[in-house]
This record gives C-alpha cells, sequence and structure tokens, in this order.
C-alpha cells in the first residue's frame, strides 16, 4: 500500500512529504493507522546529526492509532483495537528480556532501524528502503510495527494523550518512580523542563518527593513546570543553579534528574546532590559529549551516577498503570499537548521546539 510519510534524506536539512510504499504486516507484525505523533527532542538529534542513524529514515517514535490489520501469529491486539506504540518493542528471549529489563532489549538494539527480521517494511517509491526509528516510524499515517511494541489503551484515553505515554510520559515519570524510585519527604532538582522533563517533575511529585526544584533557561519553561509539581525554579542562565538547589535543600538534592542531555549538564546533576545522592540521567546526549567529573568527589562524598532509559519501564505493565494514574487524575497529560499540528507542518513544528514554545507539540492525522 501506499501512503504519506515525512522522509529525512540528509542531515540539516527538512523533512520531504512525499508518498512512500508499506509492505503488508509479516508474522508477529501490525499495521497501525497514526492518529498522533509527539514532537519530541530526540528525533531533531538525529535531524542534526547529533545521533546517529542510516539515511533516508522515516523518524517519529512518539505515537498512537489504531490497529487495522494484523500479520499470522498475533494474538495480543487486534484490528479496531487503539493502541501506544512503544519504540522498544522487545523480543522477549534475549539476556536483558529474560532478566526483567525488556526496555533494554538486545535484539532491538541489534536491529536498530529495521523490524526484528533485519528488513524494512517502508521504502520510497523508487525502491530504496527506508529506516524505521525504534520499530515505529509514526511520522507517516501508517506504520508496521512488532506486536510486542503495541500496547491497548482504553477508549477514554485521546490520542495525543496516547502518543505521550508512548515515550515523554513513561520516560519522565518512570525516571522518577521506576528508576530512582523517589520516596515521600525527598528533595528533587530536575534539569531540563522539556517534555520528558515536566514528567520527571510530575512524577517526583507523584511518588511523593517534597521539594522539586526546576532548572532551565527559558523563564516560561520555569513557570510552566509549576503547574506540574515543580516547588522551587532555578534559571541556570541568570544564577548559580548549583549553588541555589543546594540552599534551597539544605546541603544537596537526593535526586538530579538530568534531562535535558548533555555533558555540561550531567556535571551539574553531579555538583547538585548531597552526600550519597544520586544523579539520574535521562536525557540522550549529542553522540561524543563529554561530561567533567571529579572521581575524587564520587568517592569522598559516596554519590552515584545512574542511567535512565524509557524510565526504566515495562511498557506492557508500566503504560497502563500510567493510563490509569492519568484517568485518576494523579498525572496531567491533557496540559503537556500545547501545540498541535498537520505532517505538512513538521518542519515548523521543529523549529518552534528552538523557541520559547513550552509544552508538548502534536501531529495529529
Amino acid at each position: 500500500m501506499r501512503c504519506t510519510a515525512a522522509v529525512l534524506y540528509d542531515v540539516n536539512k527538512p523533512y520531504a512529504i512525499e508518498t512512500v510504499e508499506l509492505d503488508p504486516p509479516k508474522r508477529g507484525e501490525v499495521l497501525v493507522k497514526i492518529a498522533a505523533a509527539g514532537v519530541c527532542r530526540s528525533d531533531m538529534h538525529f535531524q542534526k546529526g547529533e545521533a546517529i542513524i542510516a539515511l533516508p529514515a522515516v523518524l517519529g517514535h512518539e505515537g498512537s492509532g489504531t490497529v487495522e490489520k494484523v500479520g499470522e501469529g498475533v494474538s495480543m491486539v487486534k484490528p479496531g483495537d487503539r493502541v501506544i506504540l512503544s519504540f522498544v518493542p522487545n523480543c522477549g528471549h534475549c539476556p536483558s528480556c529474560e532478566s526483567g529489563h525488556p526496555h533494554l532489549c538486545d535484539e532491538h538494539a541489534r536491529t536498530t532501524g529495521k523490524l526484528f527480521d533485519g528488513t524494512s517494511r517502508l521504502h520510497t517509491l523508487a525502491g530504496q528502503d527506508l529506516t524505521q526509528m525504534g520499530k515505529v516510524g509514526c511520522f507517516a499515517e501508517y506504520a508496521i510495527v512488532p506486536e510486542a511494541g503495541c500496547i491497548p489503551a482504553p477508549a477514554s484515553l485521546g490520542f495525543p494523550q496516547m502518543a505521550l505515554i508512548g515515550c515523554s510520559v513513561t520516560t519522565g515519570v518512570g525516571a522518577a518512580v521506576f528508576n530512582a524510585r523517589v520516596q515521600p519527604g525527598d528533595s528533587v532538582a530536575v534539569i531540563g523542563c522539556g517534555g520528558v522533563g515536566l514528567n520527571v517533575i510530575q512524577g517526583a511529585r507523584l511518588a511523593g518527593a517534597t521539594t522539586i526544584v526546576a532548572v532551565d533557561v527559558k523563564d516560561t519553561a520555569l513557570a510552566f513546570a509549576k503547574k506540574f509539581g515543580a516547588t522551587h525554579i532555578v534559571n541556570c542562565r541568570t544564577e548559580s543553579a548549583v549553588e541555589r538547589v543546594q540552599a534551597i535543600t539544605g546541603g544537596g538534592a537526593h535526586f538530579a534528574f538530568e534531562a535535558y542531555g548533555g555533558g555540561a549538564t550531567t556535571k551539574m546533576a553531579v555538583d547538585m546532590i548531597r552526600k550519597r545522592g544520586t544523579a539520574v540521567i535521562v536525557g540522550i546526549a549529542p553522540v561524543h559529549d563529554i561530561a567533567p567529573l571529579e572521581p575524587v568527589v564520587l568517592t569522598r562524598m559516596e554519590k552515584t551516577i545512574r542511567g535512565s532509559y524509557y524510565g526504566s519501564a515495562h511498557p506492557r505493565q508500566d503504560m497502563p498503570r500510567i493510563a490509569d494514574w492519568y484517568s485518576r487524575g494523579l498525572l496531567d497529560i491533557d496540559t503537556l499537548v500545547t501545540r498541535r499540528y498537520s505532517l505538512a507542518e513538521i518542519n515548523r513544528a521543529y523549529e518552534d521546539i528552538e523557541t520559547d514554545g513550552v509544552g508538548r507539540g502534536v501531529i495529529v492525522f
């Protein structure tokens, strides 16, 4: 079949809106009609060449839609089901999956940009294979995805909200709740108040943190962070974020979450935690970026640095939990959606990320 997609042919170039060929689903695969796709900074890293992906590609990894058709052997979803798309569908049998960490699936990493059999279902009209980001590729009207990447969602959940659960909400809330396991009374600092950082903030609030310090360079982003539970705000462009966080928390935060993606902000996170505190690195930094750390500080103050990928979530069990928290009013996803675009407006959507736009943009089909 044919559909319209946004294709990235080269770094630092705009997306091309064009017709592409999409093969039918094979065994264990699902054809999804895309309803919404989040405008995430991670895709911009690939567009800018700050992260590596084989081009040409159809990006987009934060998506939702409706099942149109299923391949042989599919049993967990059926045509008509409304689904959240996971950008780390897991194989279920590699060492990471078997040890209880499906979000770190080895087979998914090995076949990056392709489906699990190592081939693509997306092609240009000239027959050239297109890379499919995260086995999702939701900057298109339709996508072929692994069954494991389809998470059924209740009818009460809107497609834009479902799409954000597919990445930013799970990544941020999960970092606080599933990875760091923030406890009632803890103090937390969050560096970067974009789509992921805002969800770290509301995840920390959900977990019972009493002091939540939002750190950013934009006053608009900091004001917006208050809506999600930030108790204090610090503009690190005009004041020392480390000194302010240490003063607010009485010696350093229990947890500092780096949600921007960079070496300098990783060091900032380490510097602003207290003795025996933990810096949780959530943001995706550009390749080859370096964090200048002093090992003696880690040793003498017993500080911990840990990564958090996809919120350390088990998508099939944790995304429904997150949807339930939203339905009970414990998480605010509605306010996160601040801008809506058509697929044809995708280049403007990414230009808006670089301005003072707050919250999350969503492409609606």
